[in-house]
């Protein structure tokens, strides 16, 4: 539960993780990630962004997989797609979350699906007016820094 979350998202990727299970590491990290981050505590930002995007994009996948069965794609492909996806609405790179999410993991057929969910990802904060992550943490230190 706590630290980066390579190892959560291996057995996110490898589909080992039971719904419910899944559920309540989903919701506790996306608790206290912001929680932490907001307290100035240091640690990394890409392992727990990827954890969330391939909890959510496995979850997304599993509701796909009950309610739509003959057209629902593999609930593991759809984790992969939420990483990179995830990764593009928080950073706002949409080509260093796809690069990295298919070194991570040779999905390179995955290549379409991904530039479609970062598109999205993209388009939705923007048109909220909600900054990238980075530019956030930059206004920080320079306000605490006057």
């Amino acid at each position: 539960m706590v630290g980066g979350g390579d190892a959560i998202t291996q057995r996110t990727l490898s589909g080992a993780e039971t719904g419910a299970m899944l559920s309540g590491v989903f919701l506790v990290r996306f608790a206290l990630g912001p929680l932490s981050y907001s307290a100035g505590t240091p640690g990394g930002l890409f392992a727990p962004i990827l954890v969330l995007g391939s909890q959510s994009g496995l979850l997304f996948g599993n509701i796909c997989a009950q309610w739509f069965p003959a057209v629902a794609a593999d609930p593991t492909t759809l984790a992969i797609v939420g990483m990179a996806a995830f990764f593009t609405a928080v950073v706002r790179a949409p080509v260093t979350g796809i690069i990295l999410v298919i070194e991570m993991t040779a999905s390179f057929t995955l290549l379409l699906p991904m530039l479609s969910a970062c598109f999205a990802a993209m388009l939705i904060p923007n048109l909220l007016g909600n900054a990238p992550i980075y530019d956030s943490l930059r206004e920080r230190t320079l306000n605490e820094a006057r």
